[in-house]
């Protein structure tokens, strides 16, 4: 852990935050913490109460630094023999302390995969447990995340799941920033599992860097669209990654000048009123959406680490998840 304290205290040190950190003062910036794939990442590979421990975590660390949070629900996820009581106690957690749910669709389905009515289903299905327990805190199901961040094959596509999602009172919870913390995050857990600290030390280390470096890109593509730096959004994923060390990101975040504001203060930033005509197989940042849309295709976008990649295909593949009959 000394390695990984010196890391992130040399990042610091060298100004690797952004050249405005040498001489100028930090840059006053802003971003919003959002949370897929709840109630977690590999949660079929996980007990109820593993579940709830990695909660438990990671809110903990997001209360205790005073950071906000959108987590973003796949509620197939819940159904599993024995557990669903203890994994929508997990849910319900992120409500109790304060946090909101959004729909992630029923089983992580990509728009870009299935026919338009088939993806209209899965969001459908996945408000059932999340409306019920918002209605238990007063609140209403508001925000939609898209899987993969595939937001359609064809803008006619694009524009229909749009309009279908604003009639049910949804606002699409856009992503500017996106680090890959999933597969590093996949490693993390079976680490963690193993408990290989050696591993986990490596991993968070290599986390961290590459996540400077995506900060570091997305950054400057903002000044170069803009000429400023709107609020960011932040993907992130429910792991024993960001449930371990969420803080350490936090205190990087925090480094580079940042103050952390709630999803809906991001929106309200014109920014996010800009045209958006992207259209692709794979989802991206939506920093990139607009750069395609203006015609300037962004370059430069940070190397992911290999060795990481080919320790995730390693992995074992995840257990097939329960059969859902309608």
């Amino acid at each position: 852990m000394k390695k990984l304290s010196f890391f992130i205290f040399w990042c610091a040190f060298l100004g690797f935050a952004s050249p405005a950190a040498y001489g100028q003062g930090k840059p006053q910036r802003t971003i919003a913490i959002t949370i897929d794939d709840l109630p977690a990442g590999g949660a079929n590979r996980m007990s109820g109460d593993e579940l709830l421990a990695l909660t438990t975590k990671l809110l903990d660390t997001l209360k205790a630094k005073n950071v906000p949070a959108v987590g973003f629900v796949n509620e197939r996820k819940l159904y599993k023999v024995g557990e669903a009581d203890a994994r929508i106690k997990t849910l319900s957690l992120w409500l109790d302390k304060g946090f909101e749910l959004g729909n992630h669709t029923f089983g992580h389905t990509s728009l870009n995969r299935v026919p338009l009515q088939v993806w209209e289903e899965e969001v459908v299905r996945g408000e059932t447990v999340t409306k019920m327990l918002l209605a238990a805190h007063q609140q209403k199901l508001r925000y939609f995340r898209h899987p993969y961040l595939d937001t359609g094959r064809d803008l006619q596509t694009r524009r229909e799941a749009e309009a279908f999602l604003v009639a049910r009172g949804y606002r699409i919870a856009p992503v500017t920033m996106d680090a890959w913390d999933w597969m590093f995050g996949g490693v993390y857990d079976d680490a963690h599992k193993r408990d290989d600290k050696t591993l986990e030390d490596k991993l968070v280390a290599a986390y961290l860097e590459h996540t400077t470096n995506v900060f570091d890109y997305f950054e400057k593509l903002s000044r170069n669209l803009f000429g400023y730096e709107p609020p960011q959004i932040l993907l992130l994923h429910g792991n024993w990654l960001e449930a371990d060390h969420i803080g350490d990101l936090i205190d990087l975040l925090r480094n580079r000048g940042y103050g952390f504001v709630t999803l809906d203060e991001a929106l309200g930033d014109g920014a996010y009123s800009t045209p958006d005509e992207f259209v692709g197989l794979e989802g991206s940042s939506w920093l990139e959406h607009w750069a395609i849309t203006r015609g300037q295709p962004p370059q430069g976008e940070p190397v992911f680490p290999e060795w990481v990649i080919d320790r995730s295909k390693a992995l074992p593949r995840e257990p097939p998840e329960p059969a859902i009959f309608y």
